[in-house]
């Protein structure tokens, strides 16, 4: 599904240069759940960014569902983010004006998916995450964990290969995290792959592999048995 081969990385900082990766070597199997684990600045943010194509490679290869992601334009990798990929982010990056059933809409929308089929693909989802009466109202009108909900519908509104989530239960309080986690993990029960970014360790116990990142390398990288969030909802 995802296969990474010696990924380096680095930024220039003025006359300097910041290598924030070196020589990544990283793949995730078809349905797998992941967590990526690591301090401030261990490079796991760029690692997703990379993941999710919203940043290159320096030098290395990277392989999603057996396509090469190199040498891509910009409108070229916004095609393959909307083909493969799912984004939940932990300030939910929902639009505000839209209803929740517009948010979820939305990728569909640059898919090319007819209006009809758009709205019945967007509360079929809402249903899933248990908010398809909450589906005409606006962000403002929603809790943080009900956000949240409409994001990870709205990342699976487009049936992606993976599912990138960046901190997803940072901006949550602990039962709410629970929640969302819980909706993940039956995500994943489903046998999609997905991968979270988090610095929370009971949210990493959740998922069924560990990586960790230390200063740009993997210092380890462990499956674990996973601990069900069912059981604190």
């Amino acid at each position: 599904m995802i296969e990474i081969k010696n990924l380096h990385k680095s930024y220039k900082m003025g006359s300097n240069s910041l290598h924030v990766l070196k020589g990544i070597n990283f793949s995730v199997g078809d349905g797998e759940l992941v967590a990526i684990m690591g301090s401030s600045g261990s490079g796991k943010s760029t690692l997703l960014n990379i993941l999710g194509m919203l940043d290159v490679l320096d030098e290395g290869s990277y392989t999603l569902d057996g396509v090469p992601i190199k040498n891509l334009n910009e409108t070229k990798a916004a095609q393959y983010r909307n083909k493969f990929l799912g984004f939940v982010f932990q300030s939910f990056n929902l639009i505000n004006y839209k209803s929740a059933m517009e948010n979820v809409a939305l990728p569909l929308y640059y898919q090319k998916v007819g209006r009809k089929e758009r709205q019945e693909k967007a509360l079929k989802y809402l249903e899933q995450v248990g908010l398809r009466e909450w589906a005409d109202h606006l962000p403002s009108e929603l809790s943080g964990g009900q956000k949240q909900r409409v994001a990870i519908a709205r990342a699976m509104a487009a049936e992606p290969k993976v599912l990138l989530a960046d901190e997803p239960t940072g901006a949550l309080d602990s039962k709410t995290s629970y929640e969302v986690m819980d909706l993940i993990q039956k995500i994943n029960d489903a046998g999609n792959t997905i991968l979270i970014v988090t610095h929370e360790p009971d949210i990493a116990d959740m998922c069924k592999r560990i990586v960790h990142l230390k200063d740009g390398v993997i210092v380890e990288d462990k499956k674990v048995t996973q601990v069900r969030a069912s059981q604190y909802v």
